[in-house]
């Protein structure tokens, strides 16, 4: 995919991983509409912490992608869409497995959802290693068996088998990336 006046949707855009995502894609040239999740004192997350002069050539949204017709809206006209959005705390998955499978699994679906209607060309859809459980074996490698080991991963492993069935479904062009640690700035 060309960077250069390409027009890219990041979503979860505040969080650690999206924010270096944003202000990279800007680097590069692409126009960029960061999904902030919206909360009420309207806060961007680690996008605020991005230099000035890169925030200022980002649009940043707030809104949610349990909201399909939100989600429609913002990835229209996009070559592009960066999925990252997710519920993440793993703790907190056994309190509320409910609240996981609608941000992560419903809200994914919406994604690629919004994605085949708009004929956004590219789907980069972040997962995480903890779809692994415990290691069977290491290193760990794709071929190793998906674990559910918490309502967390299991909301994980259910949005990438949604995301591979609809490139097999429909042709979707799908990308699945799976970062384990990950450490830096801000």
């Amino acid at each position: 995919m060309r960077l250069k006046n390409s027009r890219a949707v990041v979503t979860g855009a505040g969080g650690f991983i999206g924010s270096h995502l944003v202000e990279s894609l800007v680097e590069k040239g692409s126009k960029v509409i960061a999904l902030a999740h919206y909360n009420s004192r309207n806060d961007w997350g680690k996008l605020e912490e991005l230099p000035r002069e890169i925030l200022e050539r980002v649009e940043v949204v707030s809104g949610d992608i349990r909201d399909p017709f939100f989600v429609n809206k913002i990835t229209r006209g996009a070559d592009a869409v960066f999925h990252l959005a997710a519920a993440v705390a793993i703790p907190f998955s056994y309190v509320a497995p409910e609240h996981y499978i609608e941000t992560n699994v419903k809200g994914t679906l919406n994604i690629m959802e919004a994605a085949r209607a708009n004929k956004i060309s590219k789907i980069i859809h972040t997962s995480t290693s903890e779809v692994y459980g415990t290691a069977h074996y290491t290193p760990i490698d794709e071929k190793h068996p998906l674990v559910g080991q918490s309502p967390y991963s299991a909301s994980k492993i259910a949005a990438d088998k949604l995301v591979e069935s609809y490139h097999l479904s429909f042709g979707l062009p799908v990308v699945t990336v799976r970062p384990f640690n990950t450490f830096g700035p801000r």
